[in-house]
């Protein structure tokens, strides 16, 4: 099924029974409070909320869309009648070989300019944007959202989901990390002498939150990877301040204005590590010159708590696809598997699984995986395993390494690696760079056939044994 837009979407998540309804909920930290139940039970429901106190019936929030496996699918346009998270990354990897770019189509008007406001009437407190976090700086409006900007030199346009806190009616902040691509845009902006033009939609498709929170490749647009997934191309209206192309069928969108001298305090904000894990500083802002939204608009919310969480969920098994690519694209031959575990955001601990076939085999997988764009941001540690390890079950990887990894010969630490002020074990002062631990926890090539024998019994009498006495020792 192919969406168009947020209300399509949460019409397809209803049909699979997924969306719970939630009226009367406070903005400030009981959204946020809530939204944390939902994304920590697995397989969690998205959750609509309406008649949110203080603010007019259908203005709306939805939060954990992509915090199921069937919704995760349901995105993709894959079978939702999925069952296991393995059964998904391999259809997906299947699925997003064939996925070829679509560019936008742009149209002449859309949904989202259904109401218009400029200059003196922008508001954007019109809506009921959550204080996510008890200890957060303000109330972020960006959490499912896409900043939308355009390369000064290059002139594609990037898609990128950066948090944005409102600071007053036509004031917001927005912090991007050290080398994503629309913080090189932007600084691209700043070296000229900006200002930078940049549009955000705060509420659209999750494909497009998805691909705004991947590692798209340099210079392919975000809206070009989602019409190549839809298979038709995204509606887009030429801003009319900016002249970037926003979404037609979003919720609500602003445009304005990026000038280099100009920040304010921006955060702290709980992150996706489990941590407030920066301190409030001062960032740019954006003067909000435009403002579009629709008739009862619906906010699409995505705030990172500690893991697991939504971010973590899907993008364990949109990241693993991508890494396993990755791998394949480097040469890297018999990868029988990889698993960015959740407990780590879907960055901090990545698992390779291969069937090894020369000496340094181990080492190569482990390089690569943690230094691949899909996996080389804010990492920690990544484990290779032999292809009788579940890459997915942390108490098969942690008895490899207990057991096939020497600490002094097996275990790698690579230098002044890609990480950011997210990052909660560097210092203050000291962000930006980090180790990562490559673990070799395979049987040693060299010796590999006079490994010891697993203790365990074979499969084939695993199932002889549960045919047979299944019934008497597992009810």
């Amino acid at each position: 099924m192919s969406m168009r837009d947020l209300r399509q979407w949460l019409r397809g998540a209803e049909g699979l029974g997924e969306v719970r309804t939630v009226t009367g909920a406070d903005w400030n930290v009981e959204i946020g409070a809530i939204t944390e139940l939902a994304q920590h039970r697995e397989n969690g429901p998205a959750v609509l909320f309406d008649e949110v106190k203080g603010y007019p019936k259908g203005y709306r929030i939805v939060v954990n869309s992509l915090g199921s496996l069937r919704r995760t699918a349901l995105t993709l346009g894959l079978d939702t009648n999925v069952t296991a998270p393995m059964e998904l990354v391999k259809t997906w990897r299947a699925r997003s070989k064939k996925i070829m770019p679509i560019p936008a189509k742009t149209v002449e008007s859309g949904p989202v300019m259904e109401h218009i406001d400029a200059g003196a009437a922008v508001n954007v407190l019109k809506f009921p944007t959550p204080k996510w976090h008890e200890h957060d700086g303000g109330r972020y409006i960006g959490t499912g959202s896409v900043d939308i900007t355009r390369d000064p030199e290059e002139g594609w346009v990037n898609l990128g989901c950066y948090r944005v806190m409102i600071h007053d009616r036509n004031t917001v902040g927005f912090y991007i990390s050290p080398g994503k691509q629309g913080r090189i845009q932007r600084e691209k902006w700043f070296a000229r002498g900006g200002p930078m033009p940049i549009a955000m939609s705060f509420g659209h498709d999750p494909a497009i939150f998805m691909a705004g929170s991947l590692e798209i490749p340099w210079g392919v647009s975000e809206y070009d990877w989602v019409g190549g997934l839809r298979g038709r191309p995204v509606d887009v209206i030429e801003g009319p301040v900016t002249g970037l192309p926003i979404p037609a069928d979003a919720e609500i969108v602003i445009e304005g204005f990026v000038n280099p001298g100009q920040r304010l305090p921006e955060g702290p904000f709980g992150e996706w590590t489990g941590y407030y894990a920066s301190k409030q500083r001062e960032e740019p802002v954006v003067k909000v010159e435009a403002l579009y939204h629709r008739d009862k608009p619906v906010l699409l919310g995505s705030p990172p708590v500690k893991p697991p969480s939504e971010l973590a969920y899907y993008r364990a098994f949109l990241r693993a696809a991508a890494i396993e690519e990755e791998l394949e694209a480097a040469g890297v031959p018999d990868v029988t598997g990889v698993w960015c575990h959740e407990v780590g955001g879907s960055r901090l601990f990545n698992v390779v699984a291969i069937r090894q076939r020369y000496s340094g085999h181990a080492k190569q997988a482990a390089v690569v995986a943690s230094q691949c764009h899909a996996g080389a941001y804010l990492g920690r540690f990544v484990v290779v395993v032999d292809e009788d390890i579940d890459v997915m079950n942390l108490e098969e990887v942690m008895w490899a390494i207990c057991t096939r990894c020497d600490p002094e010969k097996d275990i790698d630490i690579l230098h002044r690696c890609w990480s950011g002020p997210l990052d909660p074990i560097i210092p203050p002062g000291q962000k930006g760079l980090n180790s990562r631990a490559i673990i070799d926890a395979t049987r040693p090539f060299e010796w590999r056939d006079e490994f010891p024998q697993v203790a365990e019994s074979s499969p084939e009498r695993r199932a002889e044994v549960l045919k047979k006495w299944g019934s008497t020792i597992l009810s």
